[in-house]
């Protein structure tokens, strides 16, 4: 079973992943906290913004 992102959905997704990882880079958290979100994100997109917004590393 796989989940298929394309068109403007995949576009939106992609904006919001780029900028998750952007705020991660910018963050205060650790590098191996920043490594794991950064890894988490690139390998589940949706699910990693989704978790990201609730847990990610704020500030």
């Amino acid at each position: 079973m796989s989940i298929e992102v394309t068109g403007f959905f995949g576009f939106i997704l992609l904006i919001c992943v780029v900028y998750g990882i952007v705020k991660t880079v910018q963050s205060r958290a650790s590098t191996g906290t920043k490594v794991i979100w950064i890894v988490l994100l690139l390998l589940l997109p949706l699910l990693g913004f989704i978790l990201w917004l609730l847990f990610g590393p704020k500030g």
